[in-house]
């Protein structure tokens, strides 16, 4: 089957099977609220009991599939993305707002998340272990192995409503782990269409649903007992809350950030601005390692804002569906309006605006911010919008000092040209992820992605997911004496 934008509502994937309910959601187009980008169902409390009950089943399946099949069909699905690309492209940028450029390069990613996955599953070792260290232990050695965790729980958020969901997708089926997935409600058509090249890959059924949910079921899923593992991504507020309701599983926690630059005094100036820009700015921000709080060398202050200013000043802002568009609209009005106040109170607090900091419905025009005092909400929390506030400093350990005071720790830029600091970066940002010479926002889907603090709980990127949805086993052989 295949989708049109804007056509009767999609159905959704219960156990391979296509279903609707009587709980419609209407979909937003958030350039364009008046016209919605489709429409689809909220799965019922019936609906979701038949796909965990369907998740449990299917497990006693998937975790026996050999490698080799497991590796076709991840590589299937990266293949019928690839076919597909041009309209999810257009989907992701319909229901997210996202620039169709920016959807496009988010669809590519999938298909290399998915080919990860294949070979990942293909390359699913463990080791031998010498035992005898000793001479009680005489004559054994020791097989280890990973095992599938078992069915999972899985929620992805609406700003890479593709790749991220494939973050949580891929690895599960790579492992051999049957997974229920509530896509974001705010734009769960992506995957739903992308269920349309999984339910045709070849997997048992029960293996994968894909259920918009309300809150509330949600809310079941987290602590529903049924599932040896629940993965988030989403914010630090929610995030956290889930893992203190859900129970004896595994939990891993992708949340946010308000990351750090360092711009050094040896940085290559114009590199940093380029990549600083895209940092800060792209799709509205609406990334968790979106560039939002500067530290730049005083000896190189000027010289870099006015360059960073006059470069967003440039940026166009507009229709996502143009080619040409470098920031589109925030996923609603309400996301809009809270960056509103929070430009509002930075600039009642003295901090200084050089330019934006005035929404226009869902669009909001890229900001920066000097002079602004730490505790604004612009520096202390997660802004998620297109701004960014920035600070001069002399000394490259404050630097780093000023980036750790913070309770998040997701990723930190660090341009500079001295290796030595290159270095002290390393050993002393408080983060999961130093990026030398580029912004926080740097990421590529087999390394391992994740924060420390607030940020976060594990490690994304196919091995490190494989790992937390995997346990090991060891078997002890001993050599009769």
């Amino acid at each position: 089957m295949t989708t049109t934008i804007g056509t009767d509502p999609h159905p959704i994937l219960l156990a391979g099977t296509w279903v609707d309910s009587p709980d419609p959601l209407v979909v937003a187009n958030p350039a364009d609220p008046a016209h919605p980008a489709g429409a689809t169902y909220h799965a019922t409390p019936a609906q979701y009991e038949a796909a965990v009950a369907a998740a449990v089943t299917a497990f006693e399946e998937t975790r026996h599939l050999p490698a080799y099949e497991r590796g076709r069909i991840l590589r299937e699905i990266s293949s019928g993305i690839a076919a597909r690309r041009e309209e999810l492209g257009a989907l992701i940028c319909a229901e997210a707002g996202k620039p169709i450029r920016d959807s496009l390069v988010e669809v590519d990613r999938a298909i290399l998340t998915f080919r990860l996955g294949a070979e990942e599953a293909e390359r699913m070792t463990g080791e031998t272990i010498p035992l005898d260290l000793m001479p009680a232990s005489r004559g054994r050695l020791g097989v280890t192995r990973r095992f599938p965790i078992g069915p999972v729980a899985a929620i992805s958020p609406f700003n890479f409503p593709l790749n991220l969901a494939a973050h949580k997708l891929a690895p599960a089926i790579a492992a051999g782990c049957s997974i229920v997935l509530k896509p974001p409600s705010k734009d769960p058509l992506t995957m739903l269409t992308v269920g349309e090249i999984v339910a045709e890959a070849g997997l048992p059924p029960g293996a994968v649903s894909i259920l918009p949910m309300t809150r509330e079921l949600g809310d079941r899923m987290v602590e529903d007992e049924r599932f040896k593992l629940l993965t988030f991504t989403g914010s630090p507020s929610v995030g956290w809350r889930m893992k203190a309701r859900a129970g004896k599983k595994k939990v891993v926690l992708e949340l946010g950030g308000n990351a750090g630059v360092i711009v050094d005094r040896s940085a290559d100036l114009d590199w940093a601005v380029r990549r600083t820009l895209v940092g800060a700015f792209a799709y509205a921000g609406q990334v968790c390692i979106s560039v939002q709080r500067m530290f730049i060398h005083e000896d190189v202050w000027e010289p870099f804002m006015a360059k960073f200013v006059e470069g967003a000043r440039g940026l166009k802002l507009g229709d996502p569906s143009d080619p040409t568009t470098d920031l589109g609209p925030m996923v609603d009005d309400n996301a809009a309006a809270r960056t509103q106040r929070w430009v509002d109170e930075a600039v009642a607090l003295g901090g200084k605006l050089h330019l934006g900091g005035t929404a226009d419905g869902t669009f909001f025009p890229p900001t920066i911010l000097t002079d602004t005092p730490v505790t604004a909400q612009v520096c202390s929390n997660e802004a998620f919008a297109p701004l960014v506030v920035a600070y001069p400093f002399s000394d490259f350990e404050d630097a780093i000092r000023q980036v750790n005071d913070s309770m998040f720790g997701l990723q930190t830029g660090v341009f500079t040209n001295d290796l030595a600091n290159s270095w002290r970066a390393f050993e002393g940002l408080e983060v999961g992820g130093v990026i030398v010479n580029d912004v926080p926002t740097y990421r590529i889907d087999h390394m391992p992605y994740g924060g420390v603090k607030d940020s976060g709980l594990g490690r994304e990127g196919l091995r490190w997911a494989i790992e937390d949805m995997t346990e090991i086993r060891i078997m002890v052989v001993a050599q009769p004496q």
